[in-house]
């Protein structure tokens, strides 16, 4: 889908040198080699919120203000070409709260590229950062205004094999999102306000916050006194109440306040040109070492949940060299038939590099499966440079994309070879792209594995390729394993995910952690997760739950250092003031209830889930986004109940039995049925292809030229006839396709 866009786009582009802008020269459009040269590298895929029009018929592209009566164009784009158009103006809103930041962008664009008694549909297309979520969308155009919501899903749409599908909303990949507004008049202009949340990365002591925001020259107005504003306005706060430090940014903001535990920031400007980078911005939280506290908050009036909420989080501070815990380390990776291709090479190179970060004192083993397993060594090995360069020529020699998926297997001889350990990390990764039948017998099985395993138990990290996966049965075995779970729904995008996912899971620094002071609240407590991770020098540590009673006025945290000594702080007990609690936390507890609805087929956690969803504004799988039209010379609902059918946004579902059983790769999808009018055309088109293929050739034409009267008239009631045989294979051609 994402190869399909691009060359939409690059084909939009060239025919966008046919909008004619006048003989003005502050008035001229970007110049194509210019456009070229900038955007071939990101494979024209949209870098910031983008909106194109889709192009159907080339002879509608002219200049909506001043025609430039070109020749007509005959013929049809398939698939309808995409021109980006002229953005006027752009402004975008950021808060950052702990590790969680809300993005919220408003923008005008201008369809500069239709005639005026033209229409085209537009597509809007948001890239959303890591791990986003899109939260609404609203459009303004010629009297008609769109905006989102949430519904409920109904009836058998619950069900868990059944993969997820939208309508007029899709994914070009995991995080560009695109949606469709249609019939849009020549020379109009769309307001939008784009809204969806993200995860700030955290490395070195940091955390880092990038936004996609990088315009290419092509949605530059044409004509210099045309005025372009860009504003951005950055709002943290680290609900710590310690100082912020600000470390970098690639834009010029300028500081509006500064309290303990929060920033403000502004930058507006008038442009030439839109900004052409990512907004970045990094900050620390000040501390040298593990730093922790309590944040507390009630729920609103209109909350369904009206127990008390709250949040406990551990960040690994900045000095923490020397200090991660010695591993044991099992990989387990998928080499079923599915994989070959893109996803096998890049887990490869993934799984190389991370043998490489090992350290000399660490010990690993490698499980390939499919049907079957297949050993690196029956034992753990020592990573020594030559143990890891033998682990390089295995994986060269049997990493072969071929036969099922069975995970059990190669999971309980992980769990069997990780000996009985109090000195290091056991640690087991499991990579797969695939979905298979008795995951939750898996996970029943892996919870009374890791039962009596010692001090310090082995931890199950789980890594999702593509859609195909149960990326909730990956999550729950994270959960259980008190692991980290992550995912790549892109091939592109594994071999970097991967790494930060091993980088991070490797990286641990205090293990086996406990909050003390909360056994009275047992009856009533409830954490996400259920159970602790461990705290990686990677990654802040954030653990929410809801109570009822009366909270402990103190609290301690403790665990268990790399050199094996107890750990123990106190933590600072606070109101989280200006901080929408219920917000920040609803993703990552939406998905962990989830996991366990989806384990336990519980209808009580269901509709749990869907009231979460409903109240905080984040898509859920028991939930859907719609998109409602209203349009100012009808009722509003008469457009409601017509569009409640349009879904644009819903989860990833709960993996593809089907697609794993016939081990279709990653991204693969079912062609889309065609529909009346294309299989007419598609049927007219390949008979004269055949018959265009069979007599239009130099020969026939020089034969022709030596035929007298009486042969030409024979060869014309031939060709009568063929066209008679012609026109009834395409009848039949459309029956069948009818069918």
């Amino acid at each position: 889908m994402a190869e399909e866009f691009s060359s939409s786009v690059d084909y939009g582009m060239k025919l966008s040198k046919r909008i004619f802008y006048g003989k003005d020269r502050s008035v001229s459009a970007p110049k194509l080699q210019e456009m070229e040269k900038s955007e071939s590298q990101e494979l024209l895929l949209p870098t910031a919120p983008m909106v194109y029009a889709v192009i159907p018929e080339p002879s509608i592209v002219d200049n909506p203000d001043v025609p430039s009566y070109q020749p007509y164009v005959h013929g049809r784009c398939d698939p309808p070409a995409l021109i980006p158009l002229h953005m006027l103006g752009i402004a975008m809103e950021v808060d950052c709260y702990l590790d969680t930041a809300f993005v919220s962008v408003c923008g005008t664009w201008r369809v500069h590229c239709v005639m005026g008694c033209g229409r085209c549909d537009c597509r809007v297309a948001i890239p959303v950062g890591e791990q986003g979520s899109i939260l609404g969308v609203e459009v303004e155009v010629s009297g008609r205004s769109y905006y989102s919501r949430l519904v409920t899903v109904e009836g058998d749409a619950k069900d868990y094999e059944k993969p997820a599908k939208t309508e007029d909303g899709c994914f070009l990949k995991w995080r560009i999102y695109t949606l469709k507004i249609p019939k849009v008049e020549g020379g109009s202009n769309l307001s939008i306000k784009f809204s969806w949340s993200q995860k700030l990365l955290y490395q070195d002591g940091q955390f880092s916050l990038i936004v996609p925001f990088s315009f290419p020259t092509s949605v530059t107005p044409a004509g210099k006194k045309i005025p372009k504003k860009e504003r951005i306005q950055l709002n943290v706060n680290s609900g710590t109440g310690t100082e912020i430090l600000c470390k970098a940014t690639n834009h010029p903001l300028k500081e509006l306040r500064r309290q303990a535990g929060k920033l403000g920031f502004l930058y507006e400007a008038e442009v030439q040109t839109w900004s052409r980078v990512d907004f970045n911005f990094s900050y620390t939280v000040s501390s040298n070492n593990i730093f922790g506290g309590v944040l507390m908050q009630s729920p609103s009036l209109h909350d369904f949940d009206q127990r008390e909420m709250f949040c406990f989080y551990l960040f690994p501070g900045s000095n923490i060299s020397g200090k991660v815990f010695r591993k044991e380390v099992v990989f387990i990776v998928d080499i079923s038939k599915s994989m070959r291709g893109g996803p096998l090479e890049n887990t490869k190179n993934a799984l190389l590099a991370a043998l490489l970060n090992l350290n000399t004192q660490d010990s690993f083993n490698i499980i390939a499966f499919n049907e079957n397993t297949c050993l690196f060594s029956s034992t753990m090995v020592l990573a020594s440079k030559e143990a890891v360069g033998n682990a390089t020529l295995w994986i060269n020699t049997n990493f072969n994309a071929e036969g099922g998926t069975n995970i059990l297997n190669p999971l309980s001889q992980a769990i069997e070879m990780l000996p009985k350990t109090s000195g290091s990390i056991p640690l087991i990764f499991l990579i797969t792209d695939g979905a298979v039948e008795d995951e939750r017998h898996i996970c029943n099985v892996m919870e009374g594995h890791l039962r009596d395993k010692g001090p310090i138990c082995p931890r199950i990290c789980t890594f999702g390729i593509g859609s195909y996966c149960n990326h909730y049965f990956l999550q729950m075995l994270a959960q259980i394993g008190r692991g980290y779970y992550d995912a790549a729904y892109d091939a592109d995008s594994i071999a970097f995910t991967m790494q930060r996912l091993f980088t991070t899971a490797s990286s641990v620094i205090l293990a086996n952690i406990t909050i003390e002071s909360l056994e009275h609240l047992d009856y009533s407590l409830e954490l996400y997760p259920f159970r602790i991770p461990d705290l990686s020098s990677g990654s802040p540590l954030i653990i929410s739950g809801r109570y009822q009673g009366e909270f402990p006025e103190s609290l301690k945290a403790s665990g268990t250092l790399a050199d094996m000594s107890n750990f123990m702080m106190d933590l600072k007990i606070q109101k989280a003031k200006e901080i929408p609690l219920d917000r920040v936390l609803a993703s990552r507890q939406i998905n962990l209830l989830t996991a366990q609805a989806w384990l336990s087929s519980s209808k009580q956690l269901e509709d749990k889930i869907a009231k979460m969803s409903m109240q905080t504004g984040f898509p859920s799988e028991l939930t859907r986004m719609i998109l409602v039209v209203t349009d100012k010379g009808k009722q509003a609902s008469e457009s409601v109940k017509l569009q409640e059918k349009k879904i644009i946004v819903q989860g990833i579902g709960f993996g593809n039995l089907k697609a794993t059983s016939e081990n279709l790769p990653s991204g693969a999808e079912e062609a889309k049925p065609l529909e009346g009018a294309d299989m007419i055309v598609k049927a007219a088109t390949n008979c004269c292809g055949m018959v265009a293929d069979r007599i239009c050739c130099m020969c026939f034409i020089q034969c022709c030229s030596n035929l007298n009267k009486q042969c030409w008239i024979a060869v014309t009631q031939l060709c009568s006839a063929l066209t008679c045989f012609g026109c009834m294979d395409c009848c039949c051609e459309l029956c069948i396709s009818c069918g």
